[in-house]
């Protein structure tokens, strides 16, 4: 440990060697002796002298004034002073020290273990000076540290961010035109086998888009910007379209698929319908997956009414492999499959039970399962649901080529994907709209400029002008029959400050590749006005 360096000032030599040979047995000192002040004060400035015992009565300076002149300079002013005098005990004179900046005083005749103990005393307290000092030169490190550590973790989630958001724009961008040729195959006259095959694609197509949302929605709870929207919705048809959807999943591998209800559910209640499908829909697509022969059971119980709601508890019972009872635990986990002999058979993410059960918690609900090897599994979501106020309007069942026409609708469509652009314009064109395409924002303003549309259906991301741009543009004519025009976009992106800053530049509405036909429909007919609704 370094020493500490203590510097005796007095104009006598033999009280040095008394003061010196008091303080040897400390062996903590480095002691540094003079007589003369003015060396002494030279020795205080280039030397780290940390304790000064300086004696009042001196010639050339006295001990208040050589005090003084320490605690006046920045390089001095924290050596700690004890004076030593042989004048009165007056305290006049202490009051004197004290206001020079002495913090005690000590008389002669030294008491040799009252000195020793005062000078310990001062050691000891410079130590734990000096400790605290580099704790805090520690704790300002770490705090860079920290501060440099999070910048990093800002700085990967945002770069985590970028990149799930262009792998969702272009992943989703040529799903949203397979899932558009589908919608537009299923309203042609087909074979057996054809619709099959269509079947088929529709599946592989709603896996991958279950797989990006997974992906997606991960990173948002993990980021704390995942949000819940609680709405009212039909219980009823909730479950019915449950029954409807994997009855024909089910067929096609040859397995039973029940639906069960047990007590007086009630037709609408308030919840985020959104979630709720994902949770199940996790459940009954894992429970397909590793279910080879049997049934597959889906059942939804009340479990009790109060101030709440409703406590519904939904479950998915199978006939499946099972998992083995201390694989259980993993399988909530995120990238946790509870077999990795299994998962190389069966494939999967590990992502949607991890999903589920964070969801589970957001919701303020209730996840859980049990398994037997060989038998089945189990699998429960419940939670409170509120109760509905009003009735839910019912989305048309009918394929989209029989909602009401459009009265010659003009639509400016800008899109650049072919193939996107192409169904899109399909579609409307079925609703008897006049569609006219460009593709990108530039073209979409030249075009505007050039001709007054009912609506603009604008892709956000473009070359040339990204959609944003083109929406500000346009919302920044002059012309008030152009700048009102209601301007629609369609984006691949659902990343949610993306879709707030749609809304920010002038969008009515912001719709999701890949898209719902029916949703589409409904944005269109409450823009253009009922007027130009043939009936």
């Amino acid at each position: 440990m370094k020493k500490i360096n203590l510097l005796i000032l007095d104009d006598r030599e033999e009280n040095i060697i008394s003061l010196r040979a008091l303080l040897e047995e400390l062996d903590d000192l480095h002691i540094i002796a003079h007589t003369d002040p003015n060396e002494a004060l030279k020795v205080c400035w280039h030397e780290d002298i940390t304790i000064a015992m300086v004696d009042v009565q001196m010639p050339k300076m006295n001990g208040f004034e050589f005090v003084s002149l320490l605690k006046s300079n920045q390089k001095t002013n924290h050596i700690m002073v004890i004076m030593v005098t042989a004048i009165s005990k007056e305290e006049r004179y202490l009051l004197e020290g004290l206001r020079s900046g002495a913090i005690d005083y000590l008389y002669k005749p030294l008491n040799p273990e009252i000195t020793r103990a005062k000078v310990r005393s001062f050691i000891h307290q410079v130590r734990l000076q000096e400790e605290i000092k580099q704790k805090n030169i520690a704790l300002e490190v770490s705090g860079k540290e920290l501060l440099l550590a999070k910048e990093e973790a800002e700085h990967a989630r945002k770069s985590k961010e970028i990149f799930l958001a262009n792998m969702s724009h272009e992943i989703r961008t040529p799903i949203n035109g397979i899932m558009s040729v589908i919608h537009v195959l299923k309203t042609s006259p087909l074979s057996h086998e054809q619709l099959e095959w269509l079947g088929i694609l529709d599946n592989a197509s709603q896996s991958l888009l279950v797989i990006i949302n997974d992906i997606l929605d991960l990173s948002r709870i993990d980021s704390g910007k995942f949000k819940i929207e609680m709405e009212d919705f039909s219980l009823t048809k909730f479950i019915d379209n449950m029954d409807r959807m994997f009855k024909v999943k089910a067929d096609h591998k040859d397995l039973h698929f029940i639906v069960e209800k047990e007590g007086d559910l009630p037709d609408n209640v308030v919840f985020d319908a959104l979630r709720l499908q994902q949770i199940v829909t996790n459940f009954i697509s894992n429970s397909l997956k590793f279910t080879e022969q049997g049934s597959i059971t889906f059942n939804v119980k009340l479990l009790d009414i109060g101030p709440k709601g409703y406590l519904i508890r939904f479950t998915v019972t199978d006939t499946g492999i099972g998992i083995l009872t201390d694989h259980l635990p993993k399988i909530f986990q995120p990238f946790e499959q509870g077999d990795g002999a299994i998962t190389k058979r069966y494939g999967g993410t590990g992502l949607g039970l991890a999903i589920v059960k964070q969801l589970a918690e957001l919701l303020e609900g209730e996840v859980g399962s049990q398994s037997d090897v060989g038998v089945g599994s189990s699998f429960y979501f419940e939670a409170w649901f509120q109760k509905s106020k009003t009735e839910q309007a019912q989305k048309p069942n009918e394929p989209y080529i029989n909602f009401p026409k459009l009265d010659d609708v003009q639509i400016l469509v800008a899109e650049d994907n072919d193939l996107n652009a192409f169904m899109l314009a399909h579609m409307l064109k079925t609703w008897n709209c006049v569609v006219d395409i460009v593709k990108d924002g530039q073209q979409a303003l030249d075009a505007v400029l050039q001709k007054t549309y009912d609506l603009v259906l604008m892709d956000t991301h473009m070359p040339v002008m990204s959609g944003f741009d083109a929406i500000k543009a346009i919302k920044a004519l002059d012309d008030t029959q152009k700048n009102s025009m209601p301007i629609i976009t369609i984006s691949a992106s659902v990343l949610a400050h993306e879709q707030a800053a749609a809304y920010e530049v002038g969008a009515q509405y912001v719709i999701v590749k890949p898209f719902d036909p029916v949703d589409l429909y409904s944005k269109i007919t409450s823009v253009v006005g009922a007027n130009k609704t043939v009936k």
